[in-house]
């Protein structure tokens, strides 16, 4: 059995659509995916690189791009109400909603990028945030230290993978980028790459 690691943070539209096709696009393989929540913007930062959203034209393209490519796919995607927007909050969530040291569930992942990507609502909304907050009920408070740092650390580990985006996918120390790689990691696990 190959073992994948998703890498991700739920700002990216690209993350969620990919989080989507994963099970289809890795159809009758037998793999393990660990979800990896990091600070896309700790990513950019680090690479001096601006997000897609932060400049204007490309936002556009992006939007547009991703609204075809959830057509294309049999996604429904909705723009959140904001975006760029803080996932701070969701980030720590997620992480603070595994057993400390360990990675979220794909439940929980479905939960939390389902919560920014449909229904075009604010992602930030403080009762939204509550009600996730109840519905995954993590053992740990998303403010605790040790969660802070395990998002901090889980980004610190991706740069230190050369990783430069999300999603990227991770097997066996090779890095697959974006959501047009599935089918170039879909090959590499069926080991024709």
């Amino acid at each position: 059995m190959k073992h994948i690691v998703f890498w991700f943070d739920p700002i990216s539209p690209f993350a969620y659509l990919a989080f989507e096709r994963l099970p289809q696009a890795l159809e009758g393989l037998s793999i393990e995916v660990s979800y990896r929540p990091v600070l896309f913007a700790g990513l950019l930062k680090h690479w001096g690189q601006k997000g897609p959203a932060e400049i204007e034209p490309k936002r556009a393209w992006t939007f547009r791009h991703v609204h075809w490519l959830a057509r294309q796919h049999g996604i429904a995607i909705d723009t959140p109400a904001q975006h760029p927007f803080n996932p701070l909050a969701l980030l720590r969530l997620l992480v603070a909603s595994a057993p400390l040291g360990g990675t979220p569930n794909r439940r929980a992942c479905e939960l939390v990028l389902r919560h920014v990507w449909q229904g075009g609502a604010d992602a930030n909304d403080p009762a939204r945030l509550a009600a996730l907050t109840q519905e995954l009920a993590p053992p740990l408070a998303a403010g605790d230290e040790r969660v802070k740092q395990a998002l901090k650390d889980a980004t610190a580990d991706a740069l230190a993978r050369g990783i430069f985006g999300v999603p990227t996918f991770e097997v066996d120390g090779r890095l697959f980028w974006g959501l047009d790689a599935l089918p170039m990691l879909a090959d590499c696990l069926r080991d024709h790459t």
